[in-house]
């Protein structure tokens, strides 16, 4: 059998941070090459990032979001792509102020699952699971603390770490805890 941790991918890091200054979102947006803003329909600039594929969404409170990164190599890339964007047009920013806020990852635990035998058996603190409204079991874990998207097929979605080990971490801590209850066939 595979080692499920051997099948963890990132799909997408999440990192946010705040300037120290607001700005006129309609004039940024003019002179930002990759930016779209329509107030209408989002209250931010989505400036796209071609390489590495990636989203700044920045806002009138100076509060900047990046998505859409694979690694979080990559959203480090993307946020220099957003200062030296903002250095271009004569903004400087003191320090870089961004964190990782989010890294969504996806597994395969190499087994089908009993999605009720799993609820029943994890305990329903730490579980939620109404197949009539979704069909994958959340469970909240702990340690690392991260949500992870159970679903029937095996196949696990790790969302909430901030490291990229918590996706490791999750998917040896869920392995376990099927094991010790039987159910990893």
């Amino acid at each position: 059998m595979t080692d499920p941790t051997d099948t963890i991918t990132i799909e997408n890091v999440v990192a946010s941070g705040d300037t120290g200054r607001e700005f006129d979102l309609q004039t940024l947006a003019e002179d930002l090459d990759n930016a779209q803003y329509d107030p209408k329909t989002f209250p931010g600039i989505v400036y796209r990032i071609d390489e590495p594929k990636s989203a700044g969404l920045i806002f009138h409170t100076g509060k900047v979001v990046c998505t859409g990164s694979k690694s979080v190599e990559d959203i480090n890339k993307s946020v220099e792509s957003i200062f030296n964007a903002f250095e271009r047009l004569g903004i400087s920013i003191e320090e870089n102020p961004f964190t990782v806020q989010n890294i969504v990852s996806s597994a395969d635990l190499g087994y089908s699952l009993n999605l009720n035998a799993v609820a029943v058996g994890l305990g329903l603190g730490q579980i939620e699971y109404e197949p009539e409204q979704f069909p994958g079991l959340v469970y909240r874990l702990d340690e690392p603390d991260v949500v992870a998207l159970l679903f029937g097929s095996g196949k696990t979605v790790i969302t909430g770490g901030t490291e990229v080990q918590d996706a490791t971490n999750a998917v040896n801590v869920i392995a376990s805890k099927l094991e010790d209850l039987g159910l990893n066939s």
